[in-house]
């Protein structure tokens, strides 16, 4: 539909800005942006594991390992909803959603990431 033109948003959806924002992102921007959105999540799942890989001390390994699968197990949740696989079920998609909660422990999440992965 183009930038702003999404007509589902207006009607269709209970909570665009939330949960199923997603659905938004693939109207307006088509296959370019559901390639870009989930191939992002795809950089974090590789560079999540790179890091596990990496990481010298076991509790390192362990928690970048569980980072890494909290953000991509609730990004897979969210897209599955969306796309009717499931029930909804409220998760949020991390990083594109909103809401303060989510947000703030994905950033968290992130930045324990790169701090594991710096040491």
């Amino acid at each position: 539909m183009g930038f702003l033109k999404s007509r589902q948003k207006q009607f269709y959806l209970p909570e665009p800005q939330t949960d199923f924002i997603f659905s938004i992102i693939s109207e307006e921007f088509g296959v370019l942006g559901v390639l870009i959105v989930v191939g992002l999540f795809f950089l974090i799942l590789f560079f999540g594991f790179k890091i596990s890989i990496q990481s010298d001390n076991l509790f390192k390994k362990y928690l970048s390992f569980g980072l890494t699968f909290q953000i991509l197990i609730q990004a897979i949740l969210n897209l599955s909803v969306v796309v009717g696989l499931v029930p909804v079920t409220g998760v949020t998609l991390p990083f594109l959603s909103y809401g303060g909660s989510s947000l703030l422990i994905s950033m968290i999440s992130v930045g324990i990431l790169i701090n594991i992965s710096k040491n």
